[in-house]
């Protein structure tokens, strides 16, 4: 990270979704505590493409002061667990035994654990240093090489112990066997007595009110034993443990217990990885659930960041009356600007419309912050030019980063919080330089279809998957027609199945996206503003869970693919994600079953040979990047009829692997449609309801074409028209 990119303004929101009456709070950070104002913004179209709608905003009135006071605000990246323990002022001597797996070398300094008061002033630290271990007198400079170490990617069981006479180190190959193969050492500068002010402990990393030197490695199972003097004032021989922490245990829980006294909690500062192996793991229990003693360790890592703890800059209790919709607020200092993006859903006394645009929040919550190392050259001239957002995780690394990235040790991160500054989801944000478009996904490019909607005259409300996942069915049931965004890729078990329960039970779903429903995520009712991904089995994706640690953490059930968890896509929406490429749009044409009479409305003012979407601001084209298909032996309904496929796709689009069982050998039935190709399904069932996917990532992106007057444009609206006529 380049702090000369930091930017000078920048905040976050929580929750991201309020109904009036409801409350909302703006955290931020403002270079050298310049103050704000704020002005509330309905956001209507965020692509800052001259050639294209061009940025559509309304202000709103929300009861704001002229000026708010604000401060520079920090986030700390790196987790640990950090708690009480007794008092060791009277003891004569004092041992620390862990379990321990160095992930990454490195020359800077990463703490094991420290012994300290509340702030670090008194104490000492065991610290590794190029994986050398290292021990460090706190508040002062001193530091001492024990002269033993660590091995990368293996277990260790490390014995510290303090007495009076200095301090003793011994460092185990075999973790299961105390003393086996070991390697001592011993400093005498350091004693018991550089622990008479301590009160606490901190695992991987050192507190002082947030972690420093942060520890990229796994640690399983420490305790804390300790050493007094009998009556003639020797020491004793007998260890006796006074502080234990099962670090398997339920992994759904943000701290340890200590077995001793288990009111006495150690906390999950930036909650690091659990339900990770641990040095017993035998390959024989794939679930932390069902064999703890496997999954005995928590995988600490510099670069986690699940909360910033900033305090509150603007609070906003949301009037009544305000409509419901996609929101911003924008914030200015001075010097820059941001806007923070925040959504108003319908309250209990709120009058709901016919439609309900379903925010796909998880999915910009899993690329949150996505580093893809491609912000250089064109894209950034583009930016400059476009006025666009400047601010990129690929030089701002300050508030973490996404599921699609990896943590310094090569892992990949599981977790994402809203509680950051998410720069990913910013009106104006650039991803790609589309030479055809403008090069937007997820946030700024669902407002292609919010404007669409503005645009045509079509009232909605919009709820976030968030609400949906809290609200069950209830919150889509009021709605004759659910829209999804572009790129709806991540649910929950509780969300995929409201979306079926609606439709089957009479209601309208309009999936305008492609490779949505894929990857299950796990969610905990206490730290809603996590959400967590294992990559397990198969599938399309950036690096892979390691083998036993499919199952998640925050909620305990099996992670991975939807496919793999008997929800296959086609079974919510129709289609299914079947062949990514190149950021780039192809068109449909029509199959000879939508020429049916039943089918005649769909194609209205559609010439019968013309192509569909052979334009776009998405990658030049309707039909591209991702793209989905039907498959009724993985749940397309028999009610469903492919109305138009995609055709001239570029030589970078593949088929995506779980479709695969050999190369050019498909897994499941063959498909009239099928291939390196989009299907665009339409059906109604005779129970009622209806459904119509398009099955493409850039779909929306096509619809402002020509002043919204194109074929794309004129397929959506005809399908939207007829689900609310409900004839």
């Amino acid at each position: 990270m380049n702090a000369q990119k930091l930017p000078s303004l920048i905040g976050y929101v929580t929750p991201l979704s309020a109904e009036p009456g409801g409350t909302l709070e703006f955290k931020i950070s403002s270079r050298d505590n310049r103050p704000v104002t704020a002005r509330a913004l309905r956001l209507i179209c965020c692509d800052p493409n001259p050639d294209g709608p061009g940025m559509k905003i309304e202000e709103a009135e929300f009861g704001l002061a002229p000026r708010y006071a604000a401060f520079k605000q920090q986030a700390f990246l790196g987790s640990c667990a950090f708690g009480p323990i007794p008092a060791l002022s009277d003891q004569a001597a004092v041992k620390v035994d862990l379990l321990v797996m160095p992930r990454l070398p490195s020359d800077f300094v990463q703490t094991l654990f420290s012994l300290q008061n509340a702030d670090a002033t008194e104490g000492v630290a065991m610290v590794t240093r190029d994986n050398k271990l290292f021990l460090r007198q706190l508040g002062t400079e001193l530091s001492y090489e024990v002269g033993v170490g660590l091995t990368k990617d293996c277990w260790s069981r490390l014995e510290v112990a303090f007495d009076r006479d200095g301090v003793s180190v011994t460092v185990s190959q075999d973790p299961q066997k105390s003393g086996a193969d070991a390697h001592s050492a011993s400093v005498s500068y350091v004693t018991s007595r550089a622990l008479a002010g301590v009160d606490h402990i901190c695992f991987a990393a050192l507190w002082r009110k947030h972690p420093e030197q942060s520890f990229n490695g796994s640690i399983e199972n420490p305790s804390l034993s300790t050493r007094g003097v009998d009556a003639t004032g020797k020491q004793e021989r007998t260890w006796e443990v006074v502080a234990s922490w099962d670090f398997g245990g339920d992994a759904r829980e943000a701290w340890v217990a200590d077995e001793k006294e288990p009111g006495r909690r150690l906390s999950l500062i930036n909650m690091p990885t659990r339900a990770v192996r641990s040095s017993a793991w035998s390959g024989r229990n794939m679930d932390w659930k069902q064999a703890p003693l496997e999954y005995a360790a928590i995988a600490f890592h510099s670069d986690d960041l699940s909360d910033c703890g900033w305090q509150t800059t603007i609070q906003i209790d949301v009037p009544e009356g305000t409509r419901s919709g996609v929101y911003g607020l924008e914030i200015d200092n001075g010097d820059s600007k941001d806007t923070i993006p925040f959504y108003v859903i319908p309250g209990a006394r709120t009058e709901r419309q016919k439609i309900v645009f379903l925010v796909p929040t998880f999915t910009y919550l899993a690329y949150a912050n996505f580093a893809r190392g491609n912000f250089a050259g064109e894209l950034v001239e583009r930016v400059a030019a476009w006025n666009a957002y400047p601010h990129n995780p690929d030089e701002v690394g300050a508030y973490g980063y996404s599921t699609y990235s990896r943590h310094p040790d090569g892992s990949g991160i599981t977790l994402s919080s809203r509680l950051r500054p998410i720069l990913t989801m910013r009106p104006q944000y650039l991803i790609y330089f589309d030479s055809k478009g403008s090069g937007m996904r997820h946030f700024s490019a669902d407002s292609h279809l919010t404007d669409w909607l503005e645009e045509k005259g079509f009232a909605f409300d919009v709820i976030t998957d968030e609400d949906l996942d809290r609200d069950g069915l209830a919150a889509l049931s009021p709605y004759d027609v659910v829209l999804t965004g572009t790129h709806p890729e991540y649910h929950t078990r509780r969300t995929v199945e409201a979306l079926i329960a609606y439709r089957e039970a009479g209601g309208n779903l309009m999936y305008l996206g492609g490779n949505g429903f894929y990857w299950k995520i796990g969610r905990h009712s206490d730290m809603p503003h996590l959400i967590e991904v294992r990559r397990a089995e198969g599938g399309m994706r950036v690096w892979a869970s390691q083998p036993g640690e499919y199952y998640h953490q925050l909620d305990g059930e099996y992670g991975g693919l939807w496919r793999r968890n008997g929800i296959p896509p086609q079974m919510v929406a129709g289609v299914g994600f079947t062949a990514e490429g190149g950021f780039e749009g192809s068109y449909y044409v029509r199959t000879p079953a939508s020429y049916r009479d039943d089918l005649a409305f769909l194609f209205e003012g559609i010439s019968s040979s013309e192509r569909i979407g052979d334009f776009g601001l998405s990658g030049g084209g309707a039909a591209g990047f991702e793209i989905d298909q039907a498959a009724g032996d993985l749940g397309t309904p028999d009610f469903a009829t492919v109305v138009a496929f995609s055709e001239g796709h570029g030589p970078s689009f593949h088929t995506t692997f779980e479709e695969l069982l050999l190369p050019g050998v498909f897994d499941g039935t063959p498909r009239e449609y099928g291939g390196i190709s989009s299907n665009i399904v339409y059906g109604r069932p005779k129970t009622g309801g209806g459904l119509f996917a398009v099955g493409s990532i850039t779909f929306c992106g096509s619809l402002s074409h020509n002043d919204y007057n194109n074929n794309v444009s004129r397929l959506l609206e005809n399908c939207l028209k007829k689900f609310l006529a409900n004839d």
